[in-house]
């Protein structure tokens, strides 16, 4: 990441805004921006299939489910955050991973610039790929800031989507039970 053409941007960015850049406050802004992007941008030069390398050979056949993943990622369009949970549920085919491995996995493609459909679709095609399990759904429900505080100005409405991909798009019972899993009460 060029830390330095960051803040130069930003540097640009707030001349633009007509922002005295001469103001004790303001003055380490741009730097204190591009040291931001290097934290929260940097699933933009990692590899989260990588974190799905320690497979471990189980005779489970059931649906592994993580639940309520708290995410956070930033539209591509606005570059504005988008915050919300994750829910990862999978039946594996013989082989597991450990349960944190998925949840870095969300983490990491959170961690570019995104959109929530194309995130959806990530998390699942990689676990598939990786993991070869009987099936594999992905959903995720976020707030995007860019419709809360600017164009149509709806705060507290929430995007859904979701993937499903094997037994959880073709067996419907199945479908129902791990959707039954994820939208259940905690009480």
């Amino acid at each position: 990441m060029d830390k330095k053409k960051i803040e130069m941007a930003v540097k640009l960015f707030l001349e633009a805004l007509n922002v005295d850049l001469n103001r004790k406050d303001i003055s380490s802004t741009p730097k204190r921006v591009a040291e931001m992007c290097e934290e929260i941008f940097m699933g933009q030069f990692l590899n989260p299939e990588e974190e799905l390398e320690v497979i471990l050979e189980q005779k489970h056949d059931e649906i592994i489910l993580l639940k309520d993943i708290p995410i956070f990622s930033f539209c591509e369009h606005h570059i504005l955050p988008f915050i919300g949970k994750a829910h990862v549920a999978y039946i594996p085919d013989n082989r597991i991973t450990g349960l944190s491995k998925l949840a870095r996995v969300v983490d990491i493609l959170c961690r570019r610039l995104q959109v929530q459909e194309r995130l959806t679709t990530e998390i699942a095609d990689i676990i598939m790929k990786k993991l070869r399990p009987k099936g594999v759904m992905v959903i995720i429900e976020a707030e995007h800031l860019c419709m809360t505080i600017r164009g149509v100005k709806k705060p507290g409405t929430i995007t859904t989507t979701s993937v499903v991909r094997g037994v959880f798009r073709i067996n419907q019972k199945t479908r129902e039970e791990a959707l039954s899993l994820i939208f259940s009460s905690n009480k």
